[in-house]
This record gives structure tokens, C-alpha cells and sequence, in this order.
């Protein structure tokens, strides 16, 4: 079981001897993960709007999995960009459950997800204008005062674009990280997908966001659809996403990492597999170096 004083260094940039890598909480693997197996997962992300109601399994599970484990909260519903305002019901639900489990991370996508009594279920784009832009932020300031604390935001998928719009994608995701105060949980293989699907060069994207705004990634797998990119999250991790990986955390060793396989999902030992190609690429740059560091490290 994690002791205060080792969850509190998890949660801050305290010297590490391996890679923060962790990976999506999932019901089918419940029964794995309730027998405390050993594993080289180091943390789990919970899905928020799946125990936002609940009291039962679900919400026992969760809570039994922090008991030994760092949690992050990620949601979907959050609609951070709805110029009609966020819902105060989900977010006061969400503040129940982040007072509850006191995760390491609360974060959700830069998107919106439907209207005030519409949820669509989807992530859904907008053009990066300055209006969009003036609308999140009063979004965010509301959802950060709400929590008492920092919000990370996610790079989503799209299949189109808006014409005109004053910035990259990139570029407004930076600004708006930088004027909230929040934090970018930077999807990997969403911003290669998207660089596929709008021709852009994704190490372009990639060296434009500062390291120190990226407070969390993400790794998945996506489906070629042979026109475009489908994000997924129903594959392994392509070629191509590991290598903007290591070009990333080469860079950024204290992020922490997280595997996500949300369809189609395989046994936990195979997971685990990604896990290690991702434990891999992280020690390539960075094992020696960080091994010596604790074992000075008080």
C-alpha cells in the first residue's frame, strides 16, 4: 500500500527510478486486478462519469485500487468547450467524486460534448478562434475554482477543420494552458492521427507544446480506416506513435505515461506488454541516470 509521504512524491516532480506508466481501469479486468497481482503497472485512470453514480461495485473497486495505487480521474463529458457553459450538476458531481478519491490527476478533452440537456456521447471539434478561446477559459477558471485545483486537458481527434481559424491547434492549445493555469494531457497518438488526417507534420506539433505545460500523456492505437485515421483505442500502439514517444520523453522523463485500450480490450498480462515497450523507450534515455538518483534520494 502506497504510504503518504510515496503518494505525495508521485505527485510531485520528485526524482523517480523508472517510468510512471500506468494504465486504464477496465471492469473486465476487475477480477484480475481484485486478487493484488504483481504488476509493473505503476498507476490507473478511472474513467469519472463511471463512478460519478454509482455506490456500488464500480465505486468499491475504484477505492479498492487506491488503496494501493496512484488514481488520476479523466473524463468525457465535461464539455470544457460548450459556449453555453458547463452543467453545475455534473461538475458538482465530479467534485464529490475528486473529494473522494483525491486522484493525482483530474483531466477530461478540449472539446465539447453536446448542450445543456443534450450529451452526444462524442468529442466533438471547434475552430480555434479567439472567441472559442475567451469561452474555455471562463469555462476553466469556473471548473479549477470549483475543485480547488489544476485541470489537465486533452488533444482530441478530428475529421475536419475549420478554415480561417488565427491558430494551429497546437498553438491554441499552448495559449490556453498558459492563460488558465491548467495543464495539457498530451494524447500521442491523437495528434498523429491528426496529422495524418490534416497533413500536418507531427514533430512540428510536438516540439511547439513546452514540456513543462504536458502533465500527463497518453498512448493508444488507432484504425486505418484507408482514407484516414480512426481513433480507436482498440489497437497496440503503432510504430509510428513510439517513436514520437521517445522523442517526447526524451525530453520530459518525470511525466507520467498511460496506456490506453478501450474496445476490444485483451487480458491485463497483455497489456502489460505495452507497458513495457513504453518502460522500454523511457530507459533508453533515461534508466541509468534516474536509478542513481534514488538510490541517493531520501
Amino acid at each position: 500500500m502506497l504510504t503518504t509521504r510515496e503518494d505525495e512524491n508521485f505527485m510531485t516532480n520528485s526524482p523517480i527510478q523508472h517510468p510512471m506508466i500506468g494504465v486504464g481501469l477496465r471492469p473486465t479486468h476487475y477480477p484480475y486486478l481484485n486478487e493484488r497481482p504483481k504488476t509493473s503497472v505503476r498507476w490507473f485512470e478511472a474513467i469519472s462519469e463511471n463512478y460519478m453514480d454509482s455506490e456500488g461495485r464500480p465505486l468499491e473497486m475504484l477505492e479498492f485500487i487506491r488503496e494501493d495505487y496512484p488514481v488520476a480521474l479523466h473524463g468525457v463529458s465535461l464539455s470544457i468547450a460548450s459556449s453555453e457553459g458547463l452543467r453545475p450538476e455534473y461538475l458538482q458531481k465530479l467534485k464529490r467524486l475528486v473529494d473522494r478519491i483525491q486522484p493525482f490527476v483530474v483531466s477530461d478533452h478540449l472539446c465539447w460534448t453536446g448542450l445543456q440537456q443534450t450529451n452526444l456521447h462524442d468529442l466533438l471539434p471547434f475552430p480555434f478562434t479567439n472567441d472559442a478561446r475567451q469561452t474555455i477559459l471562463t469555462n476553466i477558471d469556473r471548473v479549477q475554482n470549483t475543485l480547488g485545483r489544476q485541470i489537465l486537458l486533452e488533444n482530441v481527434s478530428t475529421y475536419l477543420s475549420f478554415p480561417d481559424c488565427p491558430y494551429t491547434e497546437w498553438e491554441f492549445l499552448t495559449l490556453i494552458a498558459q492563460e488558465s493555469g491548467c495543464r495539457i494531457l498530451l494524447d500521442v497518438n491523437n495528434l498523429y492521427v491528426n496529422s495524418q488526417n490534416h497533413h500536418f507534420d507531427p514533430l512540428t506539433y510536438l516540439d511547439a507544446v513546452p514540456t513543462e505545460l504536458i502533465g500527463q500523456v497518453h498512448l493508444a492505437g488507432y484504425t486505418d480506416m484507408g482514407t484516414y485515421l480512426f481513433d480507436t483505442h482498440s489497437k497496440q500502439v503503432y510504430p509510428e506513435v513510439w517513436r514520437l514517444f521517445s522523442h517526447l520523453i526524451a525530453r520530459a522523463p518525470e511525466v507520467p505515461v498511460l496506456i490506453e485500450w478501450d474496445d476490444d480490450i485483451p487480458e491485463f498480462p497483455r497489456l502489460e506488454e505495452e507497458v513495457q515497450k513504453a518502460a522500454h523507450i523511457w530507459n533508453s534515455h533515461h534508466g541509468s541516470a534516474d536509478a542513481q538518483r534514488l538510490s541517493t534520494a531520501v
